[in-house]
């Protein structure tokens, strides 16, 4: 009763109400669009080519584990929001190497807004290459019902639109909903995939083809995983942060004691969706390398789910991308400028430049922790799946798309405890809050 009473609360605010629903609304959008096909694919050749699962049916079977599906039913939606990801990584990256567009992000609301708008150029960029080595794909491997000039340039616009219609849903989650547009776009495509997984676990188990034992170890690690990841989120060290007494106007406001947190994990889930954007060009090389010269076949098995080399290189792009999106976050010295204007100081530390080095050591240090934790879930269930040979791919069983499932759901849980609590209501969970704890 406790639980379906905090969650009625949730409805009972107008404003978390309406971002919830137009959400849900804009998941609808996308999901529709799983149904309506780009033309002049044979859509069941195309399924059974990515069911091979080697060479160039291992790069789009990785490729549609984030597009939900839309990949393997070539839909308009095929690309999904992967070209704006890998524009951002890219406009991310230019903006700490170039110099207009580092004084560009210090600009404000003004220079954000400039960034954004070069982002989606870029977008249209990626998607417009890759709806091309896309074309080129599915025409040379024969699955396409009428090749030519008139198809190509038919499936690369439906393709690039498609591409940007993902995008501006996902700006308008982001605007108007609750949660990161991009990270809820990507949770949509890999939760719809679960019903699939269930019914073909439940049919695999009543035909024999799966152990029961196997299934059941399935669902343990799952949720030990989940339950690892839930435990480390919600871990952070507090730094104490001492106010001194200020006289503004005629009133004189006494030292006060506040705490900055330091989360393990201060990147969240964007190091994991960075990697995977990432890897999609090792796995598009050695896809391609595969299919023209059978000596590069063991590339291509290594950049598998369960290849060696895919998961060390998974490992590694996580822990840097960890390091690279926290310096973007978090800035040492900016935040002890900020507290020394504000009057405060850690005690034992003197403010200015010994601040801003003890923050940069403890993000340092945190960072490590967390990059590592990171990493490390991410790469394991890839490993007990290869462990456990299971008889077909699971998208639970994406250490990948696991760690962004649970990290946008912890997001939007933390979201939609902060307006309850705002709005003087009991916590979406039944403990009231969802806690954390502090590292000492």
């Amino acid at each position: 009763m406790i639980l379906l009473r905090n969650f009625v609360n949730i409805f009972s605010i107008p404003e978390l109400r309406k971002k919830i629903l137009f959400t849900l609304g804009v998941f609808i959008v996308f999901r529709l669009g799983n149904y309506i096909p780009a033309i002049g694919i044979d859509v069941e050749a195309l399924s059974n080519f990515i069911a091979q699962r080697s060479g160039w049916g291992g790069l789009l079977s990785y490729l549609d584990l984030f597009s939900g599906g839309n990949l393997k039913n070539c839909t308009i939606f095929a690309l999904g929001i992967g070209p704006y990801i890998t524009a951002s990584i890219m406009m991310q990256m230019l903006s700490l190497s170039i110099p207009g567009l580092e004084q560009l992000a210090k600009e404000g609301e003004y220079g954000r807004k400039l960034i954004n708008q070069y982002t989606r150029y870029l977008a249209v960029g990626v998607s417009l290459m890759q709806g091309i080595l896309l074309a080129t794909l599915v025409e040379r491997n024969g699955l396409v019902i009428a090749p030519g000039w008139g198809f190509r340039l038919m499936f690369l616009l439906l393709l690039t639109t498609g591409s940007m219609f993902v995008m501006w849903l996902g700006e308008q989650i982001s605007l108007r909903g609750i949660g990161n547009g991009s990270s809820m776009i990507i949770f949509a495509g890999i939760v719809a995939r679960f019903p699939d997984d269930i019914i073909k676990s439940v049919a695999a188990l009543q035909e024999g083809y799966l152990d029961p034992l196997v299934m059941v170890a399935v669902v343990l690690i799952v949720l030990a995983v989940s339950a690892c990841i839930i435990f480390l989120e919600k871990g952070e060290r507090k730094i104490p942060v001492q106010y001194t007494r200020r006289v503004v106007g005629n009133r004189v406001y006494a030292g006060q004691s506040a705490y900055i947190p330091f989360k393990i994990n201060t990147a969240g889930i964007m190091p994991v969706i960075f990697s995977n954007a990432v890897l999609n060009v090792p796995i598009f090389l050695s896809s391609v390398l595969a299919a023209r010269w059978a000596i590069f076949k063991w590339l291509a098995e290594s950049m598998s789910y369960t290849g060696v080399l895919y998961n060390v290189i998974d490992f590694v792009l996580i822990v840097f991308f960890s390091f690279f999106y926290t310096a973007l976050v978090y800035q040492p010295n900016e935040l002890a400028e900020n507290m020394k204007k504000s009057g405060g100081f850690i005690p034992g530390i003197r403010p200015g430049k010994q601040t801003a080095d003890f923050f940069n050591y403890l993000l340092n240090r945190i960072g490590l922790v967390g990059a590592l934790y990171l990493a490390t879930l991410a790469i394991l269930p890839n490993f007990v799946y290869a462990v456990l040979k299971l008889p077909f791919y699971l998208s639970i069983m994406s250490g990948t798309g696991l760690l962004i499932v649970v990290g946008v759901t912890l997001e939007i849980a933390a979201q939609v405890e902060a307006y309850l609590i705002e709005n003087r209501y009991e916590g979406f969970l039944t403990t009231g809050r969802i806690k954390n704890r502090s590292l000492r």
